[in-house]
Order: C-alpha cells, then structure tokens, then sequence
C-alpha cells in the first residue's frame, strides 16, 4: 500500500458528491482503484473515492471542458 500527498491539490468532480480537491491518492496494488482522498467544497466532507468516479474539472487554459452528464457515468465499472 502507498499513501501519496499531493502538492498541488488536484481539483476533480466526483461523480454523485460535486466538485472539490484531490489532496491525498491510496494505491493498494495491481488489483485495486486508485483511491482520491478529496475534499467537496459545498459540505466541507471528505471522501476517499474509487477511480472510476473521479473526473477532472473543467480548465478553460488547457482546453479542457466541464465533464458533461454522460462523462460523470459510472461506465469504467459496468460490463457491456
């Protein structure tokens, strides 16, 4: 298992919880997610989410738009 800071915090949206900071990442191996520890700036709560709900925020200078409705879906876990 590997704990990582991250300096700069990353802002992200997390699927189902809104926008906040990625400010940590847990690696527990080949077999897992990524953990994001993260901050939601709306209530102030933290959550440490799995991978495939974490999407980066919109950055206007890197051309980089909002995550749209069907990007902020859970389809990285689902099997078709």
């Amino acid at each position: 298992m590997a704990f990582q800071q991250l300096d700069p915090t990353i802002p992200v949206h997390i699927v189902d919880k809104g926008a906040g900071f990625a400010f940590a990442v847990i690696d527990y191996g080949q077999e897992h997610n990524l953990i994001w520890v993260t901050a939601i700036n709306d209530t102030g709560e933290i959550w440490c989410v799995p991978n495939p709900q974490v999407r980066l925020q919109g950055n206007w200078t890197m051309g980089r738009d909002r995550p749209t409705a069907s990007a902020t879906s859970d389809s990285c876990t689902k099997d078709d």
